[in-house]
């Protein structure tokens, strides 16, 4: 089976985990920075904030708001629950709004459509790597006083308008998981312009408390500290820090494989008329975290096994937020209210597509989507 994802671990990473592991610090220590000042050099953000996954991210980062309970946020049906589950987290409300067929990204228009008088921020996803469009949404953003974070988990590397992404929102937040752009086994990033929603973000990772453990143990400091929010204990260890600094020095060679990968699936496929290919819309960079393909005149589910059964790891990306039984009970929403999400989710389907992938493999899946059913 090829697997629709994998991650790429090299000796240098694991020697740099083998390093810390023997050193003095293996959690809440120096290579916590380290790893921060290098995913600052490379987006171009000023600040950023590791944790233990991109989840934890999310969540601190709709927490650093400090909105209202109850308060409204606009964000796309058409992502990972971990996206939605972060405004519950903070007793918030999440308002969908539909997507854009060609991208699957959240449509600005949308986005207007749903703003009312207890909208406070707007919550994106780079769907697939592609980025939103940024400029667009900081325009609506800017203009009725809403914050705007990125769910950029997908899109690391990525450019939209000639800025990377990691500069347009008020916070982008990152995964480091095994099938995202670099790993750090399980981990996560909130980056930001903004020097205060910063120390807020350390203090959330830490259980609310404002001095880390490491700030607190040379021989000058002082034991006190204070708990100034309700945090909880999101951090990063320090060998999976020092394996993320390692990883991103590859940052570079995974995205020139993915997106060689996708120029080859583009080839070879763009004859076949029952399938639509992934597009890139001009100005952007694409991260190419999925492959994604709208089926046409095939039954999405029966060519699902079908690739399964043929040993190619195709999976689905995503199921729409509002039909889980846990959102349908809590908002009661209909999919007739989503007809762009809706279709796209009736069709779509990710192929393989990871930097460790092999020629052999890449064409192995071409040959088996190409074959009749």
């Amino acid at each position: 089976m090829i697997p629709y994802a994998r991650q790429w671990i090299f000796d240098d990473d694991l020697e740099a985990v083998r390093d810390v592991l023997q050193g003095d610090w293996i959690t809440t220590g120096p290579k916590i920075g380290e790893f921060e000042e290098a995913l600052c050099a490379r987006t171009g953000s000023s600040h950023a904030v590791a944790v233990n996954s991109g989840t934890s991210a999310l969540d601190i980062a709709v927490q650093a708001l400090e909105l209202p309970p109850g308060s409204e946020v606009i964000t796309t049906p058409f992502t990972f629950v971990a996206t939605s589950n972060a405004i519950l987290y903070n007793r918030l409300k999440p308002v969908f709004a539909d997507i854009d067929r060609e991208t699957r990204n959240i449509d600005p228009d949308r986005i207007r459509e749903q703003i009312t008088e207890k909208t406070r921020a707007v919550l994106t996803v780079d769907f697939a790597g592609h980025p939103c469009r940024n400029d667009e949404i900081r325009e609506i953003c800017d203009a009725h006083s809403l914050a705007f974070i990125e769910d950029a988990c997908h899109a690391l590397g990525a450019s939209c308008g000639g800025r990377m992404i990691g500069t347009w929102a008020d916070m982008t937040v990152f995964s480091f998981h095994p099938v995202k752009h670099i790993t750090t086994g399980e981990g996560g990033a909130v980056l930001t312009g903004d020097p205060r929603l910063t120390e807020r973000l350390e203090m959330l990772r830490n259980h609310g408390i404002d001095r880390s453990a490491f700030a607190r143990s040379g021989p000058g400091s002082g034991y006190a500290y204070d708990m100034k929010y309700l945090g909880r204990n999101y951090r990063l260890t320090d060998f999976q820090a020092a394996m993320g600094i390692s990883q991103l020095r590859k940052l570079d060679r995974f995205l020139e494989r993915r997106a060689e990968i996708a120029r080859r699936y583009s080839e070879a496929l763009s004859g076949l008329p029952s399938l639509e290919l992934p597009a890139t819309r001009a100005g952007n960079t694409h991260a190419w975290h999925l492959y994604t393909v709208l089926l046409k005149g095939i039954e999405r589910d029966a060519f699902f096994r079908e690739m399964r059964g043929r040993g190619i790891g195709v999976n689905v990306h995503y199921i729409p937020i509002y039909r889980f039984s846990y959102y349908r009970a809590l908002l009661n929403l209909s999919p007739r209210d989503f007809p762009r999400t809706e279709d796209v989710f009736s069709r779509i389907i990710s192929l393989p597509l990871y930097p460790r992938m092999t020629d052999g493999e890449v064409e192995r899946v071409i040959e088996a989507i190409s074959l009749p059913l």
